[in-house]
């Protein structure tokens, strides 16, 4: 089309030439076509601009330029004017094209400009809409959030606090406009079992933390905190959920405490029943078996008989010994702990077959009472539980004692403990037998740690506990004044 309208101009210059020659003679036939050429230059283009400019040429040369109606070559003037009319045409040309393209530019610029400026108006529209529409949801989850029992609030990366819920205010007494813009940990005091840095670092934390109210009260709260962030990823705080548990914590404690003194009077009823047998049965049996051992000596009959008798009272007397033994074994009262896992851990290796190796420092001496059962009852309960359920062919012992603990680790090479059942050990939850529960609550009393790994390449059983008392009574002298009985 453009080239279409380049070449009508040329032709109409051309026309229009001709019907002005009685006016203007036939000297410069070039006026009309300037016209041509500076239409098809600034309208139709660069290409049909040339196309125009060869129409006039070529017209100009055959029907005005002499000799007329003929392609011959013309005179100096002639050839000297056409020379000018492609110069000053090919000028036009490409100013035109020049003038054309900037102007083009420029309206599609303007042209991008106004759909970008409808194109921001509606992303306004859209997110004021959209920010309308969040606005009545945090309205809505605000009105939510005063709802609940839980104190929820939310923090700034700098602790101050930004939002504080009506339960917050029920439990820790400040109102949303006291608390608004404080820092969370100055205005609870709060204390946190690991370092606030350590919380920070995680996207999602959860444990428990102790606060104070506005009366002074130190509460225990179920915490669970979770990072916030905007669009590119940048923290902008936490939101912190915190539930009341101080009742449930005093209660779980008034619980331990209880389970701790059944323990204690359980070891108390152990030991009655074990210096009974001992002082009662086992002397009754030791009499007999002296009777028998003098009938024996006789000349009467049944002296066969007698002698049989005589083999029964002796395995009555190892038997009853060694049942007094494992309740409460005597050693751990007069020589204390040492001596006792020594003499215990001899008598299983011989009744399972389990090769037991026992590391126990020199230096261990006599500790408290309460510290020595503990750790003893954790043996018993250890090895027993190698034996049932490990299939381990040895195991290993080894206590260490430091200034301020002592700690005792049992390991076996056996099958391993299922991951489930493992984690219920660990957290104390589920059907963990009254062994491993009692234990645990063992520990617990005496403010211990306890934990249990577990893998295919055995368990690891390991005890903490404080070390409250040491004797004077080194495991030495106990060694040299008491003797170790028989397993």
């Amino acid at each position: 089309m453009r080239y279409t309208l380049g070449t009508l101009a040329g032709i109409g210059a051309l026309l229009l030439r001709n019907f002005l020659t009685p006016f203007f003679g036939e000297h410069n036939p070039y006026h009309t076509a300037w016209l041509a050429v500076v239409f098809a230059a600034w309208y139709c283009g660069l290409g049909p601009a040339v196309v125009t400019v060869a129409v006039c040429a070529v017209g100009i040369w055959y029907y005005f330029l002499p000799p007329i109606d003929s392609f011959y070559v013309k005179g100096t003037p002639e050839l000297s004017g056409m020379l000018g009319f492609l110069v000053f045409s090919a000028v036009v040309v490409v100013l035109g094209e020049s003038s054309r393209r900037t102007i083009a530019k420029r309206e599609k610029a303007e042209e991008d400009l106004l759909q970008a400026q409808e194109e921001l108006e509606q992303r306004v529209r859209e997110r004021t809409a959209a920010l309308h529409r969040r606005t009545a949801e945090m309205i809505e989850k605000a009105t939510l959030l005063d709802l609940a029992n839980d104190a929820i609030f939310t923090k700034d990366p700098n602790g101050a606090i930004s939002y504080w819920n009506q339960g917050a205010e029920r439990l820790y007494g400040w109102t949303a406009e006291q608390a608004l813009g404080r820092n969370h940990a100055e205005l609870l005091h709060t204390t946190f079992p690991i370092p606030l840095s350590e919380i920070e670092k995680q996207e999602v934390w959860e444990g428990e933390l102790t606060h104070s109210t506005r009366d002074g009260r130190r509460i225990v709260v179920a915490s669970r905190w979770t990072s916030l962030r905007n669009q590119v990823g940048e923290l902008t705080g936490w939101m912190e959920i915190n539930t009341d548990i101080t009742a449930r914590k005093l209660a779980e404690n008034a619980a331990r405490s209880l389970s701790g003194r059944i323990l204690t009077l359980q070891d108390d009823e152990r030991r009655r029943i074990a210096r009974g047998l001992h002082d009662s049965l086992g002397q009754y049996l030791a009499a007999l078996k002296m009777q028998l051992g003098l009938l024996s000596m006789s000349n009467g009959d049944g002296s066969e008989l007698i002698e049989q008798a005589n083999e029964i009272v002796d395995r009555c007397i190892t038997e009853t010994r060694t049942i007094s033994h494992l309740l409460h074994p005597p050693l751990l009262d007069e020589a204390g702990f040492a001596s006792a896992a020594r003499w215990f851990v001899e008598g299983f290796a011989q009744r399972s077959g389990v090769d037991v190796h026992l590391d126990l420092p020199p230096n261990i001496g006599r500790l408290h009472s309460d510290v020595e059962i503990a750790l003893f009852r954790a043996l018993q309960e250890a090895l027993t539980n190698v034996h049932r359920h490990s299939d381990s062919p040895k195991a290993d012992i080894r206590v260490s004692l430091e200034p301020t603990h002592i700690r005792l680790d049992v390991q076996d090479y056996g099958q391993g403990i299922p991951d489930e059942v493992l984690r219920q050990m660990n957290q104390g939850a589920g059907k963990t037998g009254v062994g491993i529960a009692g234990m645990r609550e063992r520990v617990r009393e005496l403010g211990g740690y306890m934990a249990i790994k577990s893998g295919s390449q055995g368990t690891l059983l390991s005890v903490l506990l404080p070390v409250t008392q040491v004797s004077d009574v080194s495991e030495g002298d106990a060694q040299a004044d008491t003797k170790v009985p028989a397993a």
